[in-house]
């Protein structure tokens, strides 16, 4: 056996410390194992098997994503666990709009110097992310980096493979005018938005992370650290039951503005009323505290809808109280209508 690397440990790099860890780290990836996992966590390399039975011309469909600035707060309130959701969730959120059901999931977690309370935190708030979207954690890594980040800070990035048949990927291009767009309600501010939160909060009105401002319900921390909604159940769901749902949208980063048009065809537009949804909260705090201009709300956060479907109006009340008895709330949020060359893809009144 090497003896211990002392001089490493001098440097900032404990090889021991990580080494437990990943022990840890195993039996919470084991509780994630589904169907396809080969593999144990510690390998070189993750390997899952693709049920050839189950697809017939399979399309494997991948994202990554990170959590972001929201880190800063976490770090601040000492809560570590939602942002192993929100990692999960940011990923497999993305891959879900094509009809994809995610298999499996990635972590790599960045410290200055890893503490173990920590890291634990963020991969149970993973497997617990990986659990409820149905996705195995195969694999992943922890790094040890001294003088990259100081005080309690860490990064996070999270990768996620997914699949569905060819003839069954929703690209929005059966997307037609008087199609109806459904919003699915969002858990708070998700993992977007935080430079401006934080700046708002933390530098113009110098609030702490215990205080309840007026408005709200609960102390900031617990508000901001609200780990980000998963929609693989709801989406799967439906499309399992066999409705096809011709185009989703997730509301993260860029908000109803930049997100929709991603999926509509050319000479469509959306056309959104924002009063058909009762905005949570906080968004009207930041909005009337901040200052922030309505466009400028729609196209920072999610307002309160963090995915949006697209759908044939006669098929709306099927799936209304299909997703009403998963306990889902789901708002008729607006409809699509032609486009002319020169306007906006989404309108929001």
């Amino acid at each position: 056996m090497p003896t211990k690397a002392k001089r490493y440990a001098e440097a900032g790099v404990d090889i021991e410390a990580a080494d437990k860890l990943v022990t840890k780290i195993k039996k919470l990836a084991a509780t994630t194992f589904r169907r396809g996992v080969l593999t144990e966590i510690g390998g070189f390399a993750g390997l899952f098997a693709l049920n050839t039975d189950r697809y017939k011309n399979p399309v494997l469909v991948s994202s990554t994503d990170g959590v972001g600035t929201k880190i800063k707060v976490a770090v601040a309130a000492g809560k570590h666990r939602g942002i192993g959701v929100d990692l999960v969730a940011m990923c497999v959120n993305d891959i879900i709009v094509t009809g994809a059901a995610p298999m499996f999931f990635l972590d790599y977690l960045a410290f200055g110097k890893i503490d173990e309370k920590v890291a634990l935190e963020l991969i149970e708030g993973i497997a617990s992310g990986c659990k409820e979207a149905d996705c195995a954690l195969i694999g992943g890594e922890t790094a040890e980096m001294p003088g990259m980040y100081t005080g309690g800070e860490y990064d996070c990035v999270g990768f996620t493979v997914g699949v569905v048949d060819r003839d069954e990927i929703i690209d929005g291009s059966e997307i037609a005018v008087g199609d109806v767009i459904l919003g699915l309600a969002s858990n708070g501010l998700h993992s977007n938005g935080f430079s401006l939160v934080r700046r708002i909060v933390f530098e113009e009105l110098k609030l702490s992370l215990d205080d309840i401002p007026e408005g709200l319900e609960r102390p900031l921390a617990e508000e901001l650290l609200r780990p980000t909604k998963i929609y693989v159940r709801q989406v799967l769901g439906l499309l399992k039951q066999g409705f096809r749902l011709k185009g989703l949208a997730h509301i993260t980063g860029g908000g109803f503005y930049d997100n929709i048009p991603r999926v509509l065809p050319r000479g469509c537009k959306a056309v959104i009323n924002k009063n058909s949804w009762t905005r949570p909260a906080i968004f009207n705090f930041l909005q009337e505290k901040g200052q922030i201009p309505e466009e400028e709300m729609f196209q920072t956060f999610n307002c309160g809808i963090g995915m949006v479907l697209i759908v044939s109006p006669e098929k709306l009340q099927d799936i209304k109280l299909i997703l009403e008895g998963m306990k889902e709330k789901a708002f008729e949020i607006g409809y699509i209508e032609a486009r002319k060359e020169d306007e906006p893809s989404v309108i929001i009144g």
